[in-house]
């Protein structure tokens, strides 16, 4: 398991109640498994249809389970913006 910061940013903000909240997750589906968990419905509905940034990079395409974390690590939660 690895221990990081999840950080929510706009509509993932406002459904989870905090901007952001720490991780203890092997991989980004666990870490976002637990956020669902602790916040309920309105940030599920959210999670999917946002996208995510772990350590700076992109996660695009790939299966949420293949996405290992890192100590110290920061995952983006970013619903869509404005048009986006």
């Amino acid at each position: 398991m690895a221990r990081g910061t999840l950080r929510f940013w706009a509509a993932a903000k406002a459904a989870a109640g905090v901007a952001e909240e720490p991780y203890d997750a092997a991989n980004l589906a666990e870490a976002l498994e637990s956020a669902r968990s602790a916040h309920g419905d309105a940030l599920a509905k959210v999670i999917a249809r946002s996208t995510f940034v772990v350590d700076g990079a992109p996660v695009g395409g790939r299966a949420h389970d293949s996405v290992v974390l890192t100590d110290g690590g920061t995952v983006e939660v970013l619903p869509p913006f404005a048009g986006g």
